[in-house]
C-alpha cells in the first residue's frame, strides 16, 4: 500500500485555487461553444486552460520528487515511488 502524503495546508490551498481557476477555464471555453463563439477564440482559450494545467501539474510533480522519492523513508520507498512516477511519465508523456 502507497503511503499517503499529505500536503501542507498552505501548498494544499494554492493548489486547489490553482486548480478551480482551470475548472473556471474549460466552464468558460463550454460556454463559448454553447454560444457558437469564433473558432479562433475557442481555441486560445484551450491554449491558455492547456498551459495552466501543464503549469499545475508540473508543480505537482516538483513537490513529488522532493517529498516522495528525495525525502523517502527508506531507498527501496525510494525507488518504489520512482517506479510509479515513471509509469505516470510515461502515460504524461504520450
Amino acid at each position: 500500500m502507497k503511503a499517503k502524503y499529505v500536503r501542507p495546508g498552505l501548498e494544499k490551498r494554492a493548489l486547489v485555487v490553482r486548480l478551480r481557476k482551470i475548472k473556471g477555464q474549460i466552464e468558460g471555453i463550454e460556454k463559448m461553444m454553447e454560444a457558437d463563439a469564433d473558432c479562433s477564440d475557442v481555441l486560445m482559450q484551450v491554449v491558455s486552460a492547456r498551459r495552466a494545467l501543464k503549469s499545475f501539474s508540473e508543480e505537482v510533480l516538483e513537490s513529488h520528487l522532493h517529498t516522495c522519492i528525495e525525502s523517502a523513508a527508506s531507498p527501496s520507498e525510494g525507488r518504489a515511488n520512482l517506479r510509479s512516477l515513471l509509469t505516470v511519465l510515461e502515460r504524461y508523456v504520450a
